[in-house]
């Protein structure tokens, strides 16, 4: 196909991705990230700390218990959690807009009609596509986020809000200092939602019967397929976090490679995965949570509120 030909074709077809979808993407998006974060924000904070101090735990339950002891639930556990429900609004409520726009990009380009007639491999693509957007918006509310939960950890105090320190690095850095991490959240998050998207639509996919659409295979098929995706995607892009983390906490000015290659010459590769287990345990409920939510709340708009 002539490609100026092919180009005209997609641009016609995202003209068919209306407001109100992306609007719809958007809403069940922001709804499911809030509900997310209240699931999985104390093991999300114990990952954290693992990452950037993982001298001072002995493991996961350790890391949990000094943390409850030192600062509390509001203050400990649930450092972070005001920017990590903006981050999460922000990351999820673009990112699946982006996800619905993307997937009738590739739909296009493969030569499909309809974006259902896309399999694991195309919906891993157009997720690997959408978290493009998604990362501009998620960078500075997550270092936002990382620095509160590791505030007892660099010697301040915990009881200072997000708009305090925001304002502080905004003192000290400018602008730049909230992209503080970005090259590094763009290798975790792109290749993540490939494997994020894929691992939630074929799992969707195999529990489908026949006679089903992939929609109609009740919550608990949609928690396990979330499941299965959120575990995917950390499994896979773990050593990239562990590097942002540090990047981001610590304000380093340094690229991801030598940050990677500093870790592993001062404490081994395994560094690379402290905090893997409360982060795989965090993103069983915290993603089923968020694909539950999400598909639920857009069948309930698309039903109420028919085209």
């Amino acid at each position: 196909m002539d490609p100026e030909l092919q180009l005209i074709q997609i641009e016609s077809h995202l003209k068919d991705h209306t407001f109100r979808d992306g609007l719809t993407d958007f809403l069940a998006g922001s709804l499911g990230g809030v509900c997310s974060v209240y699931v999985s924000q104390p093991l999300d904070t114990v990952k954290v700390k693992m990452q950037a101090f993982p001298e001072l735990y002995r493991g996961m339950v350790n890391c949990m218990i000094q943390t409850f002891k030192n600062d509390g639930i509001y203050h400990g556990l649930y450092a972070g959690t005001l920017p990590a429900v903006i981050a999460n609004v922000a990351e999820n409520s673009v990112l699946f807009a982006a996800y619905g726009g993307c997937q009738k990009i590739v739909t296009k380009t493969l030569g499909y009609e309809d974006p259902k007639q896309l399999n694991t491999l195309g919906n891993a693509l157009s997720g690997f596509l959408a978290a493009f957007f998604s990362t501009f918006t998620l960078c500075p509310t997550e270092l936002v986020k990382c620095k509160l939960q590791a505030l007892h950890e660099m010697g301040g105090t915990n009881h200072i809000s997000p708009l305090f320190l925001a304002k502080q690095i905004y003192k000290a850095e400018g602008i730049a200092g909230f992209y503080r991490g970005l090259i590094p959240t763009f290798a975790r998050e792109m290749p993540g939602y490939f494997f994020f998207f894929g691992g939630y639509e074929g799992c969707r996919e195999l529990f489908r019967k026949p006679d089903q659409t992939k929609n109609d295979i009740g919550p608990l098929k949609t928690m396990i397929s979330g499941a299965v995706g959120g575990i995917a995607l950390w499994i896979a892009i773990f050593p990239a976090d562990v590097i942002k983390s540090r990047i981001q906490i610590h304000s380093l000015k340094v690229g991801m490679i030598p940050m990677g290659l500093s870790i592993v010459r001062s404490e081994g590769v395994l560094a690379l995965y402290n905090g893997l287990l409360p982060t795989v345990l965090r993103t069983i409920p915290a993603t089923a949570t968020l694909f539950l939510v999400y598909e639920y709340t857009k069948k309930f708009i698309e039903t109420t509120f028919p085209k």
